[in-house]
């Protein structure tokens, strides 16, 4: 849990949010008090937001708990500086130095604090009251007496007093500020007059001169060393690195550079086992490469990796996707199909995702039409329609169905299969799936009559006579002379003049007409206002009926509805 703490400060501090990168340093702390690294990295925290004085705690339990660290004594120095200690910073950076005399961050931060220190020692011999300025007991003074105690609850004034501690002849910039005479006089143990104006001034009596106002002079602002980089485990260094072969790795991919891609992923593989995207980006390269095999393995690892980890669905399913696509490509028959398509109902399982589904259905798609092209064998289906028809001539219907299914199954071109199979659903009363096979063989073979004769007895059993009619005349446009497909025709106009005559009894009118009205035809020449007209007319002006009848169109219409049963020519 310290760890997970520490590793979201380094985070923090990386993007420069030091508040939150203060939270999880205290929050590793509270969970591992005695690990010296926490202190450190909270006082760079501290020292970022120039809060010197918590940086300084913390750089001092640093050295406390590990003496012989180097690194706690640059933390220490950078505390100092911050806090214009210049002497004790240092003290601490020397001290630093005897443990590691080649170390260049302690080196800089001397030269740094040195050159410091010297800059304040100038600036104050230049101010009469430069000295009353430095060193923390400025602000104990200040803080001691009554009359300057609430000044430092004000930031202004705060800061006025540290620009005057980091150059004390900046004192002249501030003197017109009463809080900044009474602090003055605070720590020169003297009193002056409260001001009357807007101009504050050194009362006559005083011993000490005025100072003479000085030319402003460009502040050159004292040096605050950067926060160094936060410490590092082994683990977060080795998955830092992992991070940045990914990147890497990416970049050759976009480049289609696979080889180096491929030493790239694995490098980061190497380093950290539990990030498995290392393992499913190496995965679509060895798929781009067309290693199906070593994508497949990758995929394999990733999933099994990932389930131990309990890694993010999403993951996982992008392994079972990314294997699944592989197993496409290497499939040879139908059978090979299947792992694939079981995979990828396995993804979908994990997280539904669009593109997931779609190889889904395309990868069922090409096992369908596999196993068609596989199990084509015109030969086969020529025995098992011969079977049928042997069945067929011993009544033995349901038989006959089941060989001459398998005979559309091996050779769905051959219009006769589905000829003979309407026959035989036309004996069992199976009228739809007859109706089904006769449409089938005549989109096979427009030229072969036996399906337009089957077509038309299934329709002439379904007593829609007008439609069985149309379909035998369009068979002899094949075949005039086809003595089925006549014989079918004369069945029809025996039946249509049977219901023209009035012979049909009141039940077969009844329900010839409620078969009639189920047909869409029907219905649309019923809904039309014009053709209501045309029967009204019929009914009550023979006159215009007359002239109806000169209308080929409108015959045909009161053809169809007379062979229905709807109108009766009396």
């Amino acid at each position: 849990m310290a760890d997970e703490a520490k590793a979201k400060g380094n985070a923090a501090f990386s993007s420069c949010d030091f508040v939150a990168a203060v939270t999880h340093f205290t929050e590793a702390i509270g969970l591992a008090p005695t690990n010296h690294v926490l202190y450190s990295n909270r006082s760079a925290a501290y020292a970022s937001l120039h809060k010197y004085a918590d940086a300084l705690d913390d750089a001092k339990k640093t050295v406390e708990l590990k003496p012989d660290w180097p690194k706690g004594y640059s933390r220490l120095g950078a505390a100092y500086i911050g806090l214009n200690q210049f002497s004790d910073a240092i003290d601490a950076y020397k001290k630093g130095l005897q443990i590691d005399p080649n170390n260049e961050t302690l080196k800089s931060g001397l030269a740094d604090a040195e050159s410091a220190a010297s800059r304040s020692r100038g600036s104050a011999s230049a101010n009469p009251f430069g000295d009353v300025f430095q060193g923390p007991e400025m602000w104990a003074k200040l803080t001691a007496d009554p009359s300057t105690r609430g000044y430092l609850q004000q930031p202004d004034f705060v800061k006025m007093m540290q620009d005057i501690q980091k150059n004390p002849s900046n004192l002249n910039l501030y003197l017109k500020d009463q809080r900044v005479m009474q602090a003055l006089g605070v720590l020169l143990n003297v009193k002056f007059k409260a001001p009357t104006g807007e101009d504050t001034e050194m009362p006559e009596a005083e011993s000490s001169p005025t100072p003479r106002k000085e030319p402003e002079r460009e502040k050159k602002p004292e040096p605050v060393p950067e926060p160094e980089p936060m410490e590092l485990s082994e683990e977060e260094e080795r998955k830092q690195k992992a991070r940045k072969e990914k990147e890497l790795g990416n970049a050759a991919y976009k480049k289609k550079d696979f080889e180096t891609a491929i030493e790239h992923y694995t490098k980061a593989t190497e380093l950290d086992d539990e990030d498995i995207s290392y393992l499913t980006n190496r995965a679509a390269v060895y798929l781009e490469m067309g290693k199906y095999d070593e994508c497949i393995k990758d995929c394999d690892k990733a999933v099994e990796r990932g389930r131990e980890l309990r890694s993010d669905f999403k993951m996982v399913a992008r392994a079972l996707t990314r294997k699944g696509t592989a197993l496409v490509k290497l499939a040879k028959c139908s059978k090979d199909y299947e792992p694939a398509i079981e995979t990828f109902q396995k993804a979908l399982t994990e997280h539904r995702n669009p593109d997931t589904l779609k190889k889904l259905n395309e990868a069922e798609r090409a096992k369908k039409e596999l196993e068609q092209q596989e199990y084509f064998d015109p030969k086969i289906a020529d025995e098992e329609r011969e079977k049928g028809n042997e069945f067929f001539k011993e009544q033995k219907y349901p038989e006959a169905v089941k060989h001459y299914t398998e005979a559309v199954k091996r050779n769905p071109n051959d219009p006769r299969a589905y000829s003979n199979r309407a026959a035989c659903y036309t004996k069992l009363g199976a009228l739809p799936e007859g109706l089904k096979d006769a449409e089938k063989c005549i989109e096979l073979d427009p030229t072969f009559t036996k399906g337009y004769s089957r077509k038309g007895a299934v329709q002439f059993f379904m007593k829609e006579y007008d439609k069985a009619m149309e379909t035998y005349q369009e068979g002899l446009k094949h075949d005039p002379k086809n003595q089925e497909l006549l014989d079918g025709v004369r069945r029809c106009v025996e039946q249509v003049n049977k219901a023209n005559r009035g012979d049909l009894s009141p039940e077969e009118l009844k329900e010839r007409q409620a078969k009639a009205m189920q047909d869409p035809e029907i219905q649309n020449i019923l809904s039309d206002p014009v053709m209501r007209q045309v029967l009204v007319d019929f009914q009550e002006n023979p006159k215009a009926a007359q002239e109806h009848m000169k209308n080929p169109m409108v015959m045909n219409k009161i053809q169809k509805l007379v062979s229905a049963g709807i109108v009766q020519v009396r």
